[in-house]
């Protein structure tokens, strides 16, 4: 199947015709499909776009530095989210790839963008990336006064599961001078945490 034909199947009503050209672009790779891949994320189709990401993601970390460089040149928000959300599939796909700082730096630069759909998606990648994203999330948090971003980055820390994210949440749900809603969110973001620790002990 040429590369044309498996672009056309990105955008086919079956899902599962969908992720088989995904899988076989990332096999047939060239020096043209990531670039193909990553123009797709601005297409007006959502089916034909989230397939682009998903087989950004199986690629895995060829991607990641074009990804990056677009998420922080665009000033098209769903180009921008489409690609934080690549960045997301490729630390789901591989989780054992340490991801380069320039990505680290990137995700930690659209923290702040001023559409809030791009910070979100940006939580969203650091927090699927893990301990080396942790810090970002961190700092961030201790100095964003975005309610929403706040909350966002500490249930990615409860998804982390490490221990200097808990006592991050538990100085914030001591914190009398934080926002009410952002300590009600570490409040149970952390009984999340004690409960995934103790499955974990109790796991054979």
């Amino acid at each position: 199947m040429t590369q044309d034909h498996l672009f056309q199947q990105l955008k086919h009503p079956n899902p599962h015709l969908r992720e088989r050209a995904s899988l076989e672009l990332a096999e047939t790779l060239d020096e043209t499909t990531i670039p193909r891949l990553i123009d797709i994320l601005g297409e007006e189709d959502v089916t034909y776009r989230r397939a682009a990401v998903k087989a950004l993601g199986i690629i895995g970390p060829d991607a990641t530095l074009p990804l990056v460089e677009l998420l922080l040149s665009s000033n098209n928000v769903t180009i921008q989210s489409s690609c934080a959300k690549g960045l997301t599939q490729i630390a789901v796909n591989y989780p054992d790839v340490t991801f380069p700082d320039e990505a680290l730096q990137g995700l930690k630069t659209a923290l702040n963008d001023p559409n809030p759909v791009v910070g979100l998606t940006s939580v969203m990648a650091l927090g699927e990336i893990g301990i080396s994203g942790q810090d970002i999330l961190i700092e961030t948090l201790e100095t964003t006064d975005n309610v929403a971003l706040a909350v966002a980055i500490v249930n990615a820390l409860a998804t982390i599961g490490d221990s200097r994210g808990a006592e991050i949440l538990t100085a914030l749900v001591n914190d009398e001078s934080a926002d009410s809603y952002v300590r009600e969110s570490a409040t149970s973001a952390l009984s999340r945490l004690d409960l995934v620790k103790n499955n974990t002990r109790l796991a054979p």
